[in-house]
């Protein structure tokens, strides 16, 4: 790659987006597309909107947080439409205040972020275009230009909505530069940055005894108001308060709730009113998103404080819980990993499985649903079939627990564990046992864990553990399996025959003596059973699969082993129970004869080449599923 051509490229690319022009040639391009014109809260919606928007089963999925945020679907779906698109359609919640409230680590600063970055890149493209009147501090929208007396007219001409009046400083100058002609006015085009504080400012509480008001509205610039003569003057003031310099954008509020009150007050006339008073002016309008995040014990003190009710009634509170879905807290462990430098090191199949597991469960509460216990909820959770439950009983328990999510290990002490177990010298790879040793370790060592709650963690790690032991008695009986796969299609057959005949009422053809027999139930349920499936529940999943193999043949497709996965899983575990003591010899045998062997190397090569296992995990999982059996 030329370094230095696309450092060119890209100048030219950011060359092009630059544009000037008057105040009525800004009009016409007002004319030809109203949107130009749109309020800071539509930019974030239509921000999050263009990245793509699809739904899953009844559950909306906005792409735009996709990358970034795993399993808070529902909490991110009720933001965008509760919030963003609300605020977009200019409803009374773009006059609130947002609040992400949740569990540390839980995502809230990484959506802020992502909004910030999200409307950065929206302003390079002509759909978030940004314009405003050149040398203004404020970067602020041309069309505040308009008289009060001729914005309704102009209005109903331009399709717009016009709100707001001229910062103090573009006042003075449409008097002293443009002698009150505003068709002259210069008008630029402006790209949100973070870095250079345009359209996204960002607040941080300090220590309230020094940190002073102007961080937030601007200050007296004392090295010309000799010049000037007054502080009412705008040229002798600085308009580079964070409230300033986020204006048409967003204004992230860090720790709010430990803000000093003095800074509160100013927030109160913004969402309101759309204005905020600095220095000795008027009050100056701002069109921007105000976004905050905290915890919820800093948010219930806050709340129990009455002095802050006025500022309560301002605020949108969104929590944002801890996800709740096994696949989803493997995907956060993965994106951390590869963050780091430490991607050498080969970490096992199933090894972030195990810590999500622990993970999950730490943040489940116990359903009052009959039978329901936490492992199964953690299954149905996380988008698998328990029996004897439906959809309505998910939903139910989604349902129980407001709080639910709110409490538990958070995703940065596994990660800071599973470093611990990375960072071992001479390791060239680990797995599952590994990982759930070091949390195990760290447990002792994390300042907020009561006694009870370690009692608690320590069951769920020896939960994960017996998972991880049936993932890897799983893996082992795959790779084994498919040395027999011929087998396994010849016992999927017969199964089919079987249930065909139980369900139709007919006889079977004894193969040998040609004699009508009746279907083989001692075969069936030992299949049936590998996967649970009780003696109530067997007719109706025979039945099922007679329908399922009716409906491929009617399509003129074929019904064979792999179409069906929980029959393709039953039959796998009926043949591995059958090869159990053959698995047995081959995986602890220390002196394997040339047949042994020949299957252990079979079994390593598939492990490696189709399960991502490395020669070390290898041999180590066969090993370990070898102690597992002759248990």
């Amino acid at each position: 790659m030329d370094i230095f051509k696309r450092i060119s490229e890209h100048r030219a690319e950011m060359g092009k987006l630059s544009w000037t022009g008057t105040f009525a040639e800004y009009i016409e391009k007002v004319r030809e597309n109203p949107e130009l014109a749109m309020t800071a809260h539509a930019r974030v919606y239509r921000m999050i909107e263009s990245h793509g928007v699809e739904e899953d089963n009844g559950q909306i999925k906005y792409k735009f947080f996709e990358k970034e945020i795993y399993g808070l679907d529902q909490p991110i779906q009720k933001l965008v439409e509760e919030y963003f698109h609300s605020a977009a359609r200019r409803l009374d919640v773009r006059k609130r205040i947002l609040l992400l409230m949740g569990p540390v680590s839980g995502g809230k600063s990484t959506i802020v972020t992502m909004l910030k970055k999200g409307l950065e890149a929206f302003s390079r493209k002509e759909e978030g275009a940004v314009y405003a009147i050149k040398g203004c501090p404020m970067h602020e929208e041309p069309l505040h230009l308009i008289p009060q007396e001729l914005r309704a007219d102009i209005e109903s001409e331009l399709g717009v909505k016009i709100e707001g009046t001229l910062c103090p400083s573009c006042q003075m100058r449409l008097k002293t530069e443009y002698d009150d002609r505003i068709e002259d006015v210069l008008v630029e085009r402006v790209l949100i940055s973070e870095e250079n504080r345009t359209g996204i400012g960002t607040f941080s509480p300090s220590d309230p005894k020094s940190q002073d008001i102007a961080d937030l509205t601007g200050s007296i610039d004392f090295s010309t108001i000799t010049e000037y003569g007054s502080e009412s003057d705008p040229r002798a003031y600085r308009f580079d308060g964070e409230l300033n310099k986020a204006n048409r954008g967003l204004m992230e509020f860090q720790e709010m709730l430990k803000c000093d009150e003095k800074f509160l007050w100013n927030l109160l006339s913004l969402t309101q009113e759309g204005n905020f008073k600095a220095g000795r002016f008027a009050l100056i309008s701002a069109d921007e998103l105000i976004i905050a995040h905290t915890n919820e014990s800093e948010y219930r003190s806050f709340i129990a404080n009455k002095k802050n009710e006025a500022l309560q009634s301002r605020i949108i509170v969104m929590p944002i819980p801890y996800n709740l879905k096994v696949s989803e807290e493997e995907k956060i462990y993965t994106k951390l990993i590869k963050q780091s430098d430490m991607n050498h090191i080969h970490m096992a199949p199933h090894s972030l499985r195990a810590a999500a597991i622990f993970t999950i469960l730490t943040r489940l509460k116990e359903s009052k649903k009959q039978g329901m216990d936490l492992l199964k909820k953690m299954r149905m959770y996380d988008g698998e079939a328990v029996e004897g439950y439906k959809e309505n009983d998910l939903k139910e328990m989604q349902n129980e627990f407001v709080e639910e999510g709110m409490s538990g290990v958070d995703p940065r002490y596994v990660i800071n564990r599973i470093s611990s177990a990375l960072i071992r010298h001479d390791v060239q790879c680990i797995n599952a046992l590994d990982v759930l040793r070091a949390i195990k370790e760290g447990l002792d060592q994390h300042p907020s864990i009561t006694k009870e709650e370690r009692e608690r963690y320590l069951n769920f790690i020896s939960t994960a553990r017996k998972e991880y032991d049936e993932l890897a008695k799983k893996e082992v009986q795959k790779a084994f399996v498919y040395s027999f796969e011929e087998s396994a299609r010849t016992l999927f057959e017969n199964y089919l025959d079987n249930i065909e005949s139980y369900c139709n009422w007919t006889k079977m053809k004894d193969p040998l003596t040609g004699e009508p027999v009746d279907p083989d139930e001692r075969l069936m349920r030992s299949i049936e059973e590998q996967i649970g499936i009780s003696e109530n529940a067997k007719k109706a999943f025979r039945e099922e699969i007679l329908i399922r193999l009716s409906t491929y043949s009617r399509k003129s497709r074929k019904f064979d082993y792999n179409t069906h996965e929980r029959l393709r899983e039953a039959i796998e575990k009926k043949l591995f129970a059958d090869l159990k003591d053959i698995v047995k010899i081959t995986t602890s045998t220390k002196t394997p004869d040339a047949t042994q062997l020949k299957r252990i190397n079979e079994v390593t090569r598939r492990l490696i080449d189709d399960n991502g296992y490395c020669p070390v995990c290898a041999n180590e999982l066969l090993k370990y599923v070898g102690s597992l059996l002759n248990r």
